[in-house]
């Protein structure tokens, strides 16, 4: 039903791999493999990092709570995106819609804000180490857990809710594998400029802010690093930082390309292409980065694999 252009959508359709008809059954089998391995891979570092004895220290709680997170964050959509791609529909509802956006959002925020939580207790760790028992208690820890999962709810409730009252034209359907605000701007009509304004400042605050507490935080890393007098120090120091930056630099790199970038240079393809890589590379890697980087990971893992 349409009045002045305006339609009345109850539902969208995901276009996601329409354009790739011949190859949806093999698209499926790729991304069911990444999906069972982030699930079976950041599951097991929940376990360890709950279990093992040796693993109790506050660098190891945070691990084990950013591994639960990605699970929450990829599950949000790529079980939808599986369906959509074995049934050949992208039929998706309003609220359905929204309630995937939303939940994205809240999940990205609070692991833009827990890895800059990890970054600190690195800064803590290496540059005021006779304090870092006292500052990094276990109340500490579970405060600073809870404000990075809570912190974005309200704000990002109310963009969604901008988002979704939006008229929209002509057509209901997202050139894109999920519902994100992207697409839905481009077949939205009337004065969205408000909106985007909105989205972008929202953006701008709570991917930059993060990023910009992780570099002041490994900036004074690296010159305590440097001021250290033995060679093996450094490369100790160097080595528990390394695994953190590499999981900032995936995970930060495709989202602040997408999202920070001007609207002018937004395209389907791209954007599809940048969603796949934040929302499945960092969580499928993040395992073995943090693994084959981490002896004591490794050793705890050696305990629990041949049983």
């Amino acid at each position: 039903m349409e009045r002045s252009n305006v339609t009345f959508v109850v539902e969208f359709i995901l276009l996601g791999f329409s354009d790739l008809p011949n190859f949806r059954r093999l698209l499926f089998g790729i991304f069911l493999v990444i999906y069972m391995n982030i699930l079976i891979g950041n599951g097991l570092l929940i376990v360890i990092t709950k279990t093992n004895p040796t693993l109790q220290t506050p660098m190891y709680f945070f691990l084990g709570n950013f591994s639960f997170l990605e699970i929450c964050y990829t599950s949000v959509i790529l079980p939808r995106m599986l369906v959509d791609l074995w049934t050949q529909k992208g039929n998706i509802s309003f609220l359905s819609c929204a309630i995937q956006n939303c939940s994205f959002y809240i999940l990205g925020v609070a692991e833009c804000l827990l890895l800059a939580v990890m970054a600190y207790d690195r800064y803590v760790a290496i540059c005021k180490p006779l304090y870092y028992p006292i500052i990094m208690n276990r109340k500490m820890c579970i405060q600073l857990v809870i404000a990075s999962w809570t912190i974005g709810i309200p704000v990002l409730i109310w963009l969604t809710y901008q988002i979704f009252s939006l008229n929209f034209c002509d057509s209901n359907e997202l050139d894109h594998i999920f519902c994100d605000a992207p697409p839905l701007l481009e077949v939205a009509c009337g004065d969205i400029y408000q909106k985007e304004l909105s989205i972008h400042v929202a953006a701008l605050f709570f991917v930059t802010t993060p990023f910009l507490l992780i570099l002041i935080s490994y900036i004074k890393i690296i010159t305590t690093i440097l001021k250290l007098p033995s060679t093996s120090g450094k490369s100790k120091a160097f080595s528990t930082c390394s695994s953190h930056l590499i999981v900032v630099g995936l995970f930060y790199g495709p989202g602040s390309i997408v999202y920070l970038r001007p609207e002018s240079s937004h395209s389907a393809k791209s954007d599809k292409v940048f969603s796949i890589l934040y929302t499945t590379v960092t969580p499928v890697l993040n395992p073995m980065i943090y693994s084959l980087r981490n002896k004591d990971v490794i050793a705890a893992l050696k305990k629990i694999l041949p049983k």
